[in-house]
């Protein structure tokens, strides 16, 4: 399996995606290639003591970087010799089965869906990254900030990819849809909501979906869903809130434990679950974000992702590959989508 990685790509690029690349090729016995500026590379390497390649690493020269102000939109045309583009066009080429970057969001998506391809069929590629949940297994978000403006088809196009993800990543036979809203009554939200509650009913009804209605963000942390399905800028919030929380929950227990010696000791007695919980909590750990519907798989590392998140990064793409989801949603789209008299509901 070969892995691609933006070596330029994120806030502590090259360092962070060059050690997190060799330690997937060592851990994991994947082969990584860091596509961009050969010599920054190199001479990152040799700053943190390593003179050569390790087996299974190599480097595929792009010089010019995405920048995070750049527009998404012309990213393929202006910056065509950019790590994050060359990476593309080579997974687009075949030169590798996935890609992680850890560079703009906007740009990626982009790039992506102009160089790889959407699946024929779909209509909008998803961000649909794994939310922790109480019950331990996680639910599928999708979309959380690729779509802000979406359809109520594009809505049950997420909840069908989405589901079919969580199949193959929570292994799940059947796995419970439900859409994001401000309640849980069918007649609750706007008319993008009501639309999309009304195909996600039909869908259901016909046997393509377990749809179970609409879902409150307080509900999604607490495992009321396999999926969540969401508007680009409504999933965006509900994730920027969960890690907002998750932060400050942290902090809060972090001071509670430190207040005095008997606190600081019921710390010490505490200390294994809460490493398990931060854990779960943390995104270095879970990795990135799947864009689903491109033609291969394509992971979005967060733009601040050290050695470690880039490692999991690496890590999910290559799960993402052997899975053969994509391949899947490719091979059985038509399976995926809603007959044509199913798509107007009323």
């Amino acid at each position: 399996m070969r892995i691609l990685i933006d070596a330029m790509g994120g806030d502590l690029a090259p360092r962070s995606n060059a050690l997190g690349a060799i330690r997937a090729a060592q851990e994991l016995g994947v082969e990584v290639v860091l596509v961009g500026r050969g010599e920054a590379i190199l001479q990152c390497l040799k700053e943190n003591g390593i003179d050569t390649l390790p087996k299974g690493v190599e480097i595929a020269n792009a010089e010019d970087v995405v920048d995070m102000h750049d527009d998404p939109a012309a990213v393929v045309r202006k910056r065509k010799d950019s790590s994050m583009v060359v990476g593309l066009r080579m997974l687009a080429e075949g030169g590798g089965d996935a890609f992680v970057s850890a560079g703009s969001t906007g740009a990626l998506l982009t790039a992506a869906t102009l160089v790889v391809k959407r699946i024929k069929g779909i209509r909008r590629a998803a961000m649909g990254p794994v939310i922790p949940t109480k019950t331990g297994g996680g639910a599928v978000l999708i979309d959380c900030g690729a779509n802000a403006e979406c359809t109520p088809e594009f809505l049950l196009q997420f909840a069908f990819m989405g589901s079919y993800y969580a199949q193959k990543t929570l292994k799940l036979d059947r796995p419970r849809v439900a859409l994001l809203n401000i309640g849980t009554e069918d007649s609750k939200g706007g008319a993008l909501q009501k639309e999309a509650y009304a195909l996600l009913q039909k869908a259901s009804e016909a046997g393509y979906l377990n749809f179970t209605g609409n879902i409150e963000a307080r509900d999604v942390p607490l495992g009321g869903a396999d999926v969540v399905v969401a508007d680009g800028f409504s999933g965006n919030i509900l994730l920027k809130g969960i890690e907002g929380t998750a932060l400050f929950m942290s902090s809060m227990v972090k001071g509670i434990f430190k207040k005095n010696l008997l606190t600081k000791f019921a710390a010490l007695l505490c200390m294994g679950g809460v490493k398990e919980m931060k854990a779960k909590l943390d995104y270095r750990e879970t990795g990135g974000t799947l864009l689903l519907g491109i033609l291969k798989p394509v992971v979005k590392a967060h733009g601040s992702s050290d050695e470690r998140a880039v490692f999991s990064a690496i890590r999910q793409a290559a799960q993402a590959v052997e899975a053969g989801f994509t391949e899947d949603i490719r091979q059985n789209v038509d399976k995926m989508m809603v007959p044509k008299e199913l798509e107007h509901a009323e």
